[in-house]
């Protein structure tokens, strides 16, 4: 589904995972320095949403995910993961609850598959299913001067940590964004977007993890893993890790050598001394640091080693320390619009 706001003016559309949605609307550059000094609107609106009903919804999805959702209370939004038997992430929902429904919004082309497997765990509890992707929208606002709750209409409104997600009607789209702009938002599209959220060293699943990442590896056991908590299926990994050991990679940002005009392409191999230690994620060109990325390294890499990727050096700031597990609490701090990170016991 092509968004109506690609025939807004000026407007590129977006390839890739983010197709059906514009990638700028003429000038990237100025879009970012708007949602990072005042306030703007992205279209979202190519994520899937999913809307599950029934009495026993926050019971069941506390027994399925990483999060503690069983008294979750209306209004409140919260991260979950979906894990294999052995711990590695499948599904990243952000989801709240209005008090007769759960909304989750998920990445693109992925809500049928989160449907199946949900409706293939309902068994004879009272929940029903659906995706909604065809008759509900995403909107996602960032900036400082983002209105408080109330002051912009939304079927749902969801505050993720990065921003604030509105859920809106598909028909009301257009609509809505011009509410929001006649309100002091400015249009900004995905570009703008995924280089402030690479700068915050936030992950997004499917192109900045693969099908072995685990919750460790990329800083969603602060965010999305509840540690004390019933069992759910993969439970077992996350507590090996988190009690016994250390996850195999950590995530870090790439800050990329900008004399050469190009950016890693996604699942390029991150080397050390040529020999690989990793692989690159979602890359973009920020507004103040320049061309950016994500990559899964290997933990041991060192921290403070130069790296190279696609033939450019690559240095390296840490997101998820070398210490994660084995009772290491990740602590995120911002530096220059990014986040490193620090183990501490």
């Amino acid at each position: 589904m092509n968004s109506p706001l690609l025939t807004e003016p000026g407007a590129v559309a977006a390839g890739g995972l983010d197709a059906g949605v514009a990638a700028h609307y003429g000038d990237p550059y100025a879009e970012q320095r708007a949602l990072a000094a005042r306030w703007g609107v992205v279209d979202q609106s190519h994520r899937g949403v999913v809307r599950i009903t029934g009495a026993d919804r926050l019971s069941w999805l506390h027994s399925l995910t990483t999060q503690h959702l069983d008294h979750l209370d209306p209004g409140v939004s919260a991260e979950a993961l979906l894990l294999s038997p052995q711990g590695h992430v499948e599904h990243q929902l952000a989801l709240t609850d209005d008090g007769t429904a759960v909304w989750a919004h998920v990445e693109p082309g992925t809500a049928a598959a989160l449907v199946e497997f949900l409706t293939s765990m309902k068994f004879m509890l009272r929940v029903d299913v659906q995706d909604v992707s065809a008759d509900y929208a995403v909107l996602t606002l960032l900036g400082p001067g983002v209105p408080a709750a109330g002051a912009v209409p939304a079927t749902v409104r969801l505050d993720t940590g990065f921003g604030t997600d509105l859920i809106v009607p598909r028909t009301a789209l257009a609509e809505s964004v011009a509410g929001l702009r006649a309100a002091g938002a400015a249009l900004a599209g995905m570009w703008a977007h995924e280089a402030l959220r690479i700068a915050a060293g936030r992950p997004r699943i499917g192109l900045d993890t693969d099908h072995r990442t685990i919750p460790h590896e990329v800083g969603w056991i602060e965010t999305a893993v509840h540690l004390s908590k019933g069992c759910y299926r993969g439970q077992e990994t996350v507590a090996r890790v988190h009690n016994l050991g250390h996850p195999p990679r950590r995530l870090v940002l790439l800050h990329i050598d900008g004399s050469e005009d190009k950016l890693p392409a996604h699942g390029d191999l991150v080397l050390l001394e040529g020999a690989s230690v990793g692989f690159t994620g979602s890359a973009a060109r920020h507004y103040e640091l320049g061309p950016i990325g994500l990559a899964l390294i290997k933990r041991t890499t060192p921290v403070d080693a130069t790296l190279t990727v696609d033939g450019v050096a690559a240095a390296q700031e840490v997101i998820v320390s070398p210490d994660a597990g084995a009772n290491i609490q990740i602590e995120l701090k911002r530096v220059r619009g990014g986040l490193a990170g620090r183990g501490r016991e």
